[in-house]
């Protein structure tokens, strides 16, 4: 992974055989990024995605195999406990160009993925909602 600051916004390139979301978490760690969006492109021959059941309050994981292209990866970077904490969606299209998508969990790079991270001031934390099963935001 390498990573290039210009005033509050990272252009990071993540490389074959990295992935994704630990490596957006090593820049947010590096330089200290508590509250920002992240945006990215790419494409990935692994993956795992899910989508939160909100009767069971829990999330159904997916594991995508082959080359898929990252037609959008979104997220948000916050803070919970005192961590950085991101929340990623993405939406990735095969081969076939039919495309699935859902909450990020991992992704492996097969050939290179582009993200922009922008960095805000402040923080934002967020708080376990036992009543919906999820983390949210603590605003």
């Amino acid at each position: 992974m390498k990573c290039k600051k210009m005033g509050t916004v990272y252009f990071v390139r993540i490389d074959r055989g990295e992935e994704v979301v630990s490596e957006l978490k090593k820049v947010c760690e590096k330089h200290n990024i508590k509250l920002g969006k992240i945006s990215a492109i790419g494409a990935v021959n692994k993956a795992t995605i899910g989508f939160f059941d909100v009767a069971e309050k829990q999330y159904h994981s997916t594991i995508l195999t082959g080359d898929h292209e990252i037609t959008t990866l979104l997220g948000n970077i916050t803070t919970m406990d005192g961590e950085i904490y991101l929340h990623c969606h993405i939406t990735l299209a095969g081969e076939d160009q039919k495309v699935i998508g859902g909450h990020l969990n991992e992704a492996v790079v097969s050939a290179t993925c582009e993200a922009i991270i922008e960095e805000f001031s402040g923080e934002v934390n967020r708080f376990r909602d036992e009543t919906l099963g999820l983390n949210l935001l603590d605003v």
